[in-house]
């Protein structure tokens, strides 16, 4: 462990962390998006590297880590799967610890899960899961850090994440990293998740990796699970790396398609949400995802303004 570091943490998936903890990284993250918006130069990560690994490609990953980087001060060494050696001639144990002593954090955006938990068992400083087969941690700390600026009330402590406990989160499509990692939220967090998925695409709660199984609720018809929700969320219906199985998918998933009669069963101030790239017309609607409840451009940003916030709290602990 490099001096300075008194406790290293990793983030590998949502449940890494307790809910008191996602209370204060939402209030740093609120103001560290609040200093942006008001041109504030605000740079306590400066002479800190982040070392960028990605093994899939990505634009609004590395664009969200790099520019948050840049912001706070830091610097960034960005390498992709040519560029190193990671799991192919060189076992990842020794790429995670020679990596780990040339820079401070670690962002790692890969296929499976047990890459990324092998390289943060060998690595002298914190590692972030940018996205694997199983979590996508990021994506979801950005969509709540949204439905809380768009729907919860501010206290003296920030955001009241009570306001979370009872609402309804419906999931429409594939049981993928994205689903897994909603379900660890509701868990920890307190709301629920309806998750509808067509046949041989369901959620597998081993790999979801939760033990409280109220939490969620599975819907055979899409239309239901987005009855009464509070925010209704989808994904491509090919993620990354399942190519080889994008027209049986497309034949399989041709129901679940978020559109205009499944918002309307909605609460009437539904928000609606995509992690991007979207593909209208599969997925979605254009009428959604360009409607007056979409908030996907928000939902974007906001990946910078919340990995800015965890960057933070992984090298320096809490401000203040």
């Amino acid at each position: 462990m490099k001096p300075g570091y008194s406790l290293m943490r990793h983030y590998l998936q949502f449940k890494d962390f307790r809910a008191e903890e996602y209370a204060y990284l939402f209030e740093r993250a609120r103001v560290i998006k609040q200093r942006f918006k008001n041109y504030e130069k605000y740079q306590p990560l400066t002479d800190r590297t982040l070392a960028m690994i990605f093994e899939k490609a990505s634009t609004r990953t590395r664009v969200s880590f790099e520019a948050g980087m840049y912001q706070m001060g830091g610097s960034v060494v960005h390498l992709t799967t040519g560029d190193s050696q990671l799991g192919r001639s060189e076992p990842i144990e020794d790429s995670a610890r020679v990596i780990s002593r040339m820079v401070d954090l670690v962002m790692i955006r890969t296929f499976e899960q047990s890459k990324i938990e092998r390289f943060a068992a060998h690595s002298r400083v914190p590692v972030i899961n940018g996205l694997t087969n199983e979590f996508h941690p990021c994506q979801i700390l950005a969509d709540l850090l949204t439905y809380l600026e768009h729907r919860a009330p501010l206290n003296a402590q920030g955001y009241d994440l009570g306001s979370l406990k009872g609402k309804v989160v419906a999931w429409v499509g594939d049981g993928n990293n994205m689903a897994n990692t909603w379900l660890q939220a509701a868990e920890i967090l307190g709301f629920t998740v309806h998750v509808s998925t067509p046949s041989g695409y369901e959620v597998d709660p081993a790999v979801a990796g939760v033990r409280d199984t109220s939490c969620y609720r599975v819907f055979k018809n899409p239309l239901d699970a987005c009855r009464g929700a509070h925010l209704v969320t989808t994904d491509v219906w090919t993620s990354m790396g399942y190519e080889a199985e994008n027209e049986a998918r497309i034949k399989a998933f041709a129901d679940w398609c978020v559109d205009a009669e499944m918002m309307a069963v909605a609460q009437p101030d539904a928000l609606f949400m995509h992690c991007l790239p979207a593909h209208r017309g599969e997925e979605v609607t254009a009428e959604v995802i360009d409607g007056p409840q979409s908030v996907v451009w928000d939902e974007a940003e906001n990946r910078m303004h919340v990995q800015k916030a965890l960057m933070e709290y992984l090298l320096l602990g809490r401000i203040g």
